[in-house]
């Protein structure tokens, strides 16, 4: 396994130490370098805009029209930082350990304290850019609360947190465009990775307007690709996110860490019918003055799906607010993986109010009484307004309702300290790195880490590993570029010469409800195994029977969503492998066959309740790390273990 990097010393002195201790370019020697960074949501585009600034020549790619629509624009409720402005006890410490925990202790201690330390500078760095942060009547910036923390450390925009903080990043980079320091390529996709001599020299592109095939060179790549959601069909991504980058990096020989770790989201509107394509989030900090409850009995909540009766209907003796009553110290703002698993654990129990028996409640009648419709309007406004545009119902007369869906992954490209992979050269951001957030990821710290790593992180340790390249020395002629590009060619060709009869959303569909029946909310070994052996036939059906109209020389979205459909069937694997494997449940990766039952002490002594998610520490507390084979044989386990030397794994109790 590949040395994690990891800085020594205490804790807190650590990433300070390591900043003193690396190889620095001088500014004159660093105008010689160019670096590729793929994406420009937050993390990518705040990496482009920081080290173009430094001097870097950057050349920065996005399938998008624009890198204002990156995903990072969907993010709405919030971005953690240990400011500590409410004066209610937070602090760095208590981020990372909120954090740490947060992720059942799968992630390491050294990477989540540099994540809530670097914390208080994303702040600041984003008001000197203009971001719009709600502020309290005195001026000071306003913070609110978020799942698995019981303090106030989410600064927050409304309810479009993320389309500000990337108008903030875009104008940054906009300004390096404008500077000639980034050369940015929009409407281009990344087909492939190129490694000379085993180190990431550059990629292979798709021009998505014309079908132009094109090598790109540089001294290092960066993948800041987002996650892989899609790879269940239905979730909260964007319909163009994917997992391509990343699965190209893969089976050019960095490892995927975690895969397994999928999020779940417990605030989704629910699931109408079979013609969806994609599922509307509702942010997490609606959880802030919204009660989530279902009714006490299986008759009530079958008349409310029905339709005779409605949430008025139920009396207030007569509704269960099971989050309240399970978990009281944190109540609706438990965690997301637990949140998610008590949703469906009532619903299982038939006690469900949506009319397929997927939903349950989210309720601002109290809230509404206490603090006024105007202040919740204030608040969350468009949240609503996006909510009544889609179900037709008006939340502020009648609860929400809402259900667990697919929303982020905490898995991916493995790197060390440096956020760089196995792959010399190779550096992954955000979240199409595996770094930080363990098995669960919690609220609001999906854009902490994107700026963190982008603006704080990558622009002090890109340059011990350039400091050792010789600047511009691989170009495009190198052979190993006409032999990448033509492998992309072969490929393409091959997808537009299969002309069978079936669409390639209906493939996606096909696995996406085999991963989220097998490998969704639950998992156990019997329905992983099922999955493994279906995978090789769906994939056999696709480049056997899959249509794409058009050609491979013109705009053609078809052809775009194949190429995709054909990695997330290929990266299914290693991810079924992953969560077959792990025999725990750790956050997000719950195995029905390892939870606590009534014979477990910590239920007996009032610590957990039954059903929670039991880890294994002593056989599984490391990272997951696969190295790819090829299609329909099981990828090479690498394992990094995890050391606490500063915070001992508990039991993670939210009691």
């Amino acid at each position: 396994m590949t040395e994690a990097a990891l800085p020594k010393g205490d804790l807190k002195s650590q990433w300070t130490n390591h900043r003193f201790d690396s190889k620095l370019i001088n500014p004159a020697n660093k105008r010689k370098f160019k670096i590729i960074v793929v994406g420009s949501g937050l993390a990518g585009g705040s990496a482009a805009a920081t080290l173009s600034e430094l001097g870097y020549q950057v050349d920065c790619f996005c399938y998008q029209d624009s890198p204002r629509r990156a995903h990072s624009i969907a993010a709405q409720g919030g971005i953690n930082a240990a400011k500590n402005y409410q004066n209610d006890g937070d602090s760095v410490w208590r981020l990372f350990y909120d954090t740490l925990k947060g992720g059942d202790f799968r992630a390491r201690e050294s990477n989540v304290y540099r994540l809530a330390e670097v914390s208080e500078e994303i702040i600041d760095q984003c008001v000197a850019q203009g971001v719009p942060f709600a502020r309290e009547y005195g001026g000071l910036l306003d913070n609110r609360s978020f799942g698995g923390a019981q303090v106030k450390r989410t600064f927050y925009a409304r309810g479009q947190t993320g389309q500000q903080l990337l108008i903030g990043c875009y104008q940054a980079l906009e300004k390096e465009i404008a500077n000639g320091g980034v050369k940015m390529y929009n409407r281009c996709e990344m087909m492939d990775l190129v490694l000379v001599d085993g180190h990431a020299k550059g990629i292979i592109t798709r021009d998505m307007v014309t079908g132009e095939i094109k090598s790109h060179a540089a001294d290092a790549v960066i993948l800041a690709t987002g996650g892989y959601g899609n790879v269940f069909f239905l979730s909260t991504n964007a319909m163009g996110c994917n997992v391509t980058a990343a699965l190209r990096a893969h089976k050019r020989g960095a490892y995927m860490a975690n895969p397994c770790y999928t999020q779940i989201h417990p605030t989704c509107i629910p699931v109408s019918g079979d013609y969806q394509s994609k599922l509307t989030l509702m942010s997490e900090s609606l959880r802030n003055d919204g009660r989530i409850w279902v009714p006490k009995s299986k008759e009530d909540a079958k008349a409310i799906r029905e339709g005779r009766k409605t949430a008025a209907d139920i009396a207030e003796a007569d509704r269960d607010y099971y989050l309240e009553r399970k978990y009281p110290s944190f109540g609706n703002l438990s965690p997301r993986d637990i949140s998610s698993r008590s949703a469906k654990e009532v619903c299982d129990e038939g006690r469900g109010v949506a009319p397929t028996g997927l939903g349950v409640f989210l309720d601002f009648r109290d809230a509404i009484e206490r603090l006024g419709e105007d202040a919740i309007r204030a608040r969350y406004g468009n949240l609503f307004q996006m909510y009544e545009k889609i179900t037709g119902t008006n939340p502020y007369k009648e609860p929400m309702q809402i259900y667990p869906a697919v929303h982020y992954t905490m898995g991916g490209l493995w790197v060390d300290y440096n956020l760089m992979s196995n792959v010399p050269g190779l550096h992954v951001l955000g979240e199409a790195n595996f770094s930080d957030h363990g098995a669960n990821r919690l609220g609001a710290s999906a854009l902490m880490q994107g700026l963190a790593d982008g603006y704080f992180v990558i622009p002090t340790t890109i340059a011990p590993y350039l400091a050792g390249q010789k600047p511009g020395s691989i170009t495009t002629d190198h052979p190993e570029f006409q032999k990448v590009e033509t492998e992309v060619r072969d490929r393409i060709n091959k997808l537009m010469s299969i002309q069978g009869k079936r669409t390639v959303d209906s493939f996606h569909k096909e696995l996406g409800l085999l991963m989220w029946d097998k490998c969704g909310m639950a998992r156990n070994a019997e329905g992983l195994k099922e999955a493994i052996e279906k995978l090789p036939s769906i994939r056999e059906a696709f480049w056997s029977d899959l249509f794409i109209p058009g050609d491979a020389d013109n705009m053609n979205q078809e052809l775009e969503k194949a190429a995709r459909v054909a990695d997330f069937l290929e990266f299914a694997e290693v991810m079924l492998y992953d969560a077959l494997h792990r025999e725990e449940s750790c956050g997000g990766h719950f195995r029905e066959e390892h939870q606590y039952t009534e014979e477990d002490e910590e239920v007996k002594s009032g610590l957990l309740s039954p059903g929670e998610a039991k880890r294994d520490d002593e056989k599984f507390s490391y990272v997951g790390a696969w190295e790819f084979t090829q299609p329909g044989q099981a990828p090479i386990l690498h394992k990094e273990w995890l050391n606490f030397d500063f915070v001992k794994p508990s039991t993670r109790s939210y009691k």
